[in-house]
């Protein structure tokens, strides 16, 4: 009998013992059992709640499965899926319920992306995961190619990638509204969270509603911390991926699609300093620092040039346009991005908010391109919907931000943390002869084989050691 997985990629049709009753049969409004989708949800708390509301829309499609490592995180969920089976293993849950579940939706720390995907996309499972796609650039590139190998629906949880100003934003850059773009500034007002300081201290009982050793998973063990659940896990290099991870993949994503970005070919970077009787380079190998600004060049593409973009965070901005007037806003409350081109600037917000030319009074009088490509659905809102939908029509369905495309866009937001990392390590050996410092270096980058080419130190941060026998083979 064929598996129902592989009955909704070939859209309902009548298979191998199935009778498919008509859903005109069955009376307006009502949806059949076999137009639904069993999504299984691993982390429910937090970003998994709103993925998991989004994704179910009210009945239209079934939650089937529940996995949390944090019984606290998981009352929610439990109580309004009494009948969804709940593991804190996410491996005993694909053990236990393969052939009930067509798809999961994965809304862990970014140290278990990673594993979690691809385990279940070798079982054939379609995958939203939240961003970023992983936590290290190996596992990026792997997932990209792991999603076309098993021929599964994927979708990273940037939901600004479905809405309709980043499609806005990307007709206008490639239709030359300000010519060709040499430049785009990045920046946000993380991070929100503890950065730039050493582990905590003190011991602590392990909550019994939590299995510390399972939220460990692929990161080094060390001792439990009330300080790190359920979210400022996202300041700590062996959990999480920072302001950077945090915010990136989605201020990134805008440029990156409308200069058709691959690979970069450098990156360097500048960071926070610390003060201990005299300015220190930020050296904790434990949280990312407080703020950084980060430069990552780009080749030419074709039919457009070379490109610098230049990310900000912790409070940090770029130089404000000379044609802003002083009382005009430079983007919004929580970042923006500007980009600089030969024939004017373009400024926006979060998700490509509010794309408007500069100076502002431009707009009045520019016809602006409209998207080239179709909107999504109830924009932003959609985005786990239009994953949804997709995952009934099959491998090839059309999405947002499909592993193809958020995987290289990972590698890139990656990339900054590994200029950081390797800005910290720099350091870290080179003891207190400060000015011979070998992290002040531009870094090459080798994209095809992803290393590294002139500090070859800096390549220990590509991939992670996993601890303990997680897989993470294809």
């Amino acid at each position: 009998m064929l598996k129902r997985r592989k009955f909704l990629q070939i859209g309902g049709a009548t298979a191998a013992g199935f009778t498919i009753v008509p859903r005109h049969v069955l009376g307006n409004g009502y949806i059949a059992p076999s137009d639904k989708l069993n999504i299984a949800a691993v982390g429910v708390g937090g970003k998994g709640d709103v993925n998991i509301e989004r994704s179910y829309n009210q009945g239209s499609d079934n939650i089937v499965a529940l996995c949390d490592v944090d019984d606290r995180m998981a009352i929610k969920a439990r109580k309004q899926f009494p009948k969804a089976p709940y593991y804190r293993d996410y491996r005993e849950l694909l053990e236990k319920e393969d052939k009930n579940i067509d798809a999961v939706m994965i809304s862990t720390p970014d140290h278990m992306h990673g594993v979690q995907a691809l385990a279940c996309m070798k079982q054939g499972k379609h995958i939203y995961c939240e961003k970023p796609l992983t936590h290290d650039i190996y596992e990026a590139r792997m997932l990209t190619r792991a999603a076309e190998k098993y021929q599964v629906v994927t979708q990273m949880g940037n939901q600004g990638s479905s809405g309709d100003n980043t499609r806005y934003v990307e007709s206008w850059i490639q239709q030359g509204l300000i010519g060709e773009v040499n430049k785009v500034h990045v920046w946000t007002n993380r991070p929100v969270w503890p950065q730039g300081i050493p582990s905590p201290t003190g011991k602590f009982d392990i909550p019994k509603e939590v299995d510390w050793d399972l939220w460990l998973g692929t990161a080094p063990t060390r001792g439990f911390n009330p300080l790190y659940i359920p979210a400022n896990w996202r300041g700590w290099i062996d959990f999480g991926t920072g302001a950077l991870g945090d915010m990136g993949c989605h201020f990134m994503d805008v440029p990156f699609r409308s200069l058709k970005l691959g690979y970069p070919t450098s990156v360097y970077c500048s960071v926070s300093q610390k003060w201990s009787g005299f300015f220190e380079i930020y050296n904790t190998m434990d949280s990312y620092p407080a703020a950084t600004k980060i430069h990552i060049q780009f080749p030419s593409r074709p039919g457009m040039v070379p490109v610098e973009m230049i990310w900000y965070d912790g409070g940090i901005l770029p130089e404000r346009p000379e044609e802003l007037l002083p009382d005009e806003e430079m983007g919004e409350w929580d970042g923006g991005i500007i980009f600089e081109g030969t024939q004017g600037k373009m400024m926006a917000g979060l998700f490509g908010r509010n794309p408007t030319l500069l100076p502002l009074s431009k707009m009045a009088s520019v016809s602006k391109p409209k998207p080239s490509k179709p909107l999504v659905e109830n924009a932003e809102e959609g985005h786990q919907q239009q994953w949804v939908k997709a995952c009934k029509k099959g491998y090839g369905a059309e999405v947002s931000s499909s592993f193809a495309d958020s995987g290289p866009l990972t590698e890139t937001v990656i990339m900054g943390n590994l200029a950081v990392l390797s800005y910290n390590y720099a350091e870290s050996i080179t003891g207190g002869q400060k000015w011979a410092y070998p992290g002040r270096k531009k870094l090459l980058w080798d994209g095809e084989n992803m290393k590294i080419t002139n500090f070859d130190q800096a390549n220990q941060f590509v991939k992670r050691d996993y601890r303990g026998n997680w897989d993470f083979s294809l």
